[in-house]
Parts: structure tokens; sequence; C-alpha cells
């Protein structure tokens, strides 16, 4: 099932900062309920889950290779290390695609770990921390008391009380609130500017792993255009998201 699913759904990392969408989804709880629906509504998550519990364990082998199994390896932007078995059904196919295993591996990890990464150093620097302190006082004369912007989204979209039209016009409410103290607090053109500014660090240090994550999926198009061709029947398969 891909990331975005909905049209409709979005991502607001460090605050919501677009009032005319929270009035429509808040948080986005309701989002989030219907993407779970999806998920589970998926012919290939209700395959998975219709195997027995030795079939499963042999279909997670085959998609993500035996643990006998080669590794790879690649140090993360974060210092980690992170590894994956060079066998299996998904390996094999990236392999065809991307013709080299171990090269898409290590540049896509890299490329792919950097907005996290620069998410934490926007969340980390003083000037965001100085701006969510006006944001947490604008929603404060609100009557909205939340210290940051993650405080308050958990509060909608982490919490098991149950989904009632009352709490999801509180969410909505606290959700319009938030776009509205970002822009009067100045958080939103704080967090952009930042965001810019981590970015541009981020993809100069790590120039080789963008350029060549771009460069091995373009050349991956024409191969991949080629086996559509080849083999037009839509089969069922398991992916690394079901399990």
């Amino acid at each position: 099932m891909p990331r975005h699913p909905l049209p409709e759904d979005r991502d607001f990392p460090y605050v919501v900062d677009d009032a005319k969408w929270a009035a429509r989804h808040g948080y986005g709880s309701e989002l989030q309920a219907r993407r779970e629906r999806l998920r589970v509504s998926d012919p290939n998550q209700r395959y998975f889950t219709s195997l027995s519990a030795a079939d499963r364990q042999r279909a997670v082998a085959a998609l993500n290779g035996e643990q006998s199994a080669d590794r790879l390896e690649v140090r993360m932007p974060t210092g980690a290390i992170a590894g994956r078995i060079a066998d299996g059904c998904t390996a094999h196919a990236q392999e065809q695609l991307y013709g080299d295993l171990a090269a898409w591996f290590r540049v896509d990890m890299v490329a792919g770990a950097l907005p996290a990464v620069r998410q934490q150093q926007v969340a980390d620097d003083s000037e965001f921390k100085a701006a969510v302190k006006k944001w947490s006082t604008c929603m404060q004369g609100r009557g909205l008391r939340y210290t940051d912007p993650y405080q308050a989204r958990a509060a909608f979209t982490r919490s098991s009380a149950p989904d009632t039209d009352a709490r999801q016009r509180q969410e909505v409410r606290t959700a319009v609130a938030e776009a509205q103290c970002a822009d009067t607090s100045g958080l939103t053109a704080t967090a952009r500017s930042l965001d810019r500014r981590y970015d541009a660090r981020l993809r100069k240090r790590y120039q080789d792993a963008v350029r060549d994550r771009l460069r091995l999926a373009h050349a991956a198009l024409p191969r991949t255009r080629a086996l559509l061709t080849t083999n037009p029947t839509d089969t069922t398969t398991t992916t690394e998201e079901n399990q």
C-alpha cells in the first residue's frame, strides 16, 4: 500500500500550518482510521493473514531472504549501522531493477534517512524552540495548554478515547487553533526557513548518495517499463509493509 493512499492526506512534520486543511481533517485521525481500513482490506494483507503460521513464516523468508544468507550493511547518517539480507524476492527484484543491489541499498538507506535527520535538527534548533514557546503562549491564550505541537497532535491521534462527534469537533478546533497560532507566532515561517537550511546542508554533505539514488532510480525506469510490458498480468504478492 502506498504511503499516502488517500489524496487528501498530508504530512506536517513540525506543526499543522494549513487552517483550511485543519478545519476539514483536524489532525487527521479520521484519515488514520481510513488508512487502517484500507490496510486491512488490502488483498496482499488478506492473503497473508489467511495463511497458517508456518506458511506465513515461509512467506516472510521468501520475501526477505533466509537469515543464513549474506547481509549488506551501511552506516546511516545517525551513525547507526543498518543491514538487510542480500537474498529473497525483494532483493532479487531490486537487483533486477537497479542493477546493483549493494549500491542501491547503500544510497537508498542513506538518502532516505535524511528527512528524519533534518526534522530532528530543526526540532533541536534554538530558533525553533523559541518559536514553539511563542506558539504555546498563543495556544494558552485560547485555553489550550500544550507545550508543543507534537503534544497537541498526540492527544488526538494516539489516544484510545472513543471517537465521538464531540471529540472530532474538539480535534478540529485544536488543530485550527494550532495552525492560526503557528502563523501569528512565526513558527510556520521559522520551521520553513530552518527546514530549507538544514536540507541544503544535508544534501551537500550526502550529495553522492542523493545523486546516486536519483541516477539508479532513473536508470530503473526503462527496466520497469520492459518488465510491465513483458508481464502485464496483475498478480497478488505480499509486501514488506504487510509483515
